[in-house]
């Protein structure tokens, strides 16, 4: 099958920048997705990277940004919800559109947020990562928004206005862009409840009845994001050539586990480009 991006990058950190530039050297199509931040850009000051020294992590990423730039490499902002392995070709869900991608390259970091009992079980049977993807599904229905994400209350109101019964679940204060008539409580998920669907939400000191759980967060753990996808301690197993279990996905940088350092990123971008670039050649031919 023909599709339109030889490869899609999740990830716009060290790993994620350095496996774009590398790929578009290698005369592929690219498209590097990221979602607002990264760990990187908080360092206060990185010492430890051949040639970079005395630089703010802040300073850093800028000089990263401003290569791929150069190279006409866009950063598109957003959230990747799912990616579907489709035999020769791949559908990643990113901010409710699809896009169709000869390989995939996961460059995620490191997921801080820990799977709640009961997600991984019914993700796609009452749980979802999208609202502007799956809201339909819950016109009518009650539906609870987990917000760990900037854009959370933006999407919980999107689900208010097509006629979904929402309430939003984050910690600290009710963000002011909310709409006034959404119920907002503060506090987080422990744990979502029910046998073939969602049926209820455990809040801790509340259990809610519901349909549907959105859980919003800028980053999704590796075993959701991609079904069948093999980790070992929350990291991505991968060969020494970035492969990951699923042909044609690869993995680098942090989210393949220690040492969570730079040069590690870059360099495992590197190799993931370049294998990543071989696999379309060798499906094209």
């Amino acid at each position: 099958m023909s599709v339109s991006t030889d490869i899609v990058i999740i990830g716009g950190g060290p790993a994620g920048m350095s496996a774009a530039v590398n790929a578009v050297a290698r005369g592929k199509s690219v498209r590097l997705l990221s979602s607002e931040g990264n760990n990187l850009e908080r360092a206060e000051m990185v010492d430890n990277y051949l040639g970079f020294y005395k630089l703010t992590g802040a300073e850093l990423m800028l000089k990263f940004a401003e290569h791929t730039a150069a190279l006409g490499i866009t950063h598109e902002k957003g959230r990747a919800a799912n990616i579907m392995p489709l035999g020769d070709y791949f559908m990643v869900n990113f901010a409710g559109d699809i896009i169709e991608a000869a390989t995939v390259i996961l460059a995620i970091g490191v997921a801080k947020a820990r799977v709640v009992p009961g997600e991984e079980e019914l993700l796609g049977r009452g749980i979802s990562y999208c609202a502007t993807c799956d809201g339909m599904l819950y016109r009518g229905k009650k539906a609870m928004v987990w917000g760990l994400a900037p854009d959370a209350a933006e999407e919980t109101n999107f689900l208010n206005s097509i006629g979904v019964d929402v309430k939003m679940v984050a910690k600290g204060e009710r963000p002011s862009e909310l709409n006034p008539s959404i119920p907002f409580i503060s506090g987080a998920l422990k744990a979502v409840i029910g046998d073939d669907s969602v049926k209820a939400v455990d809040l801790g000191d509340a259990t809610l009845e519901t349909d549907g759980v959105f859980i919003l967060r800028n980053a999704i753990a590796p075993s959701t994001l991609v079904s069948g996808l093999e980790t070992e301690n929350g990291f991505i197993k991968t060969s020494t050539r970035m492969e990951t279990n699923i042909p044609g996905l690869f993995a680098a940088g942090d989210c393949t586990g220690s040492p969570l350092q730079i040069s590690k990123a870059v360099g495992e971008g590197l190799i993931a480009a370049q294998q990543a670039a071989k696999y379309v050649d060798k499906a094209k031919l």
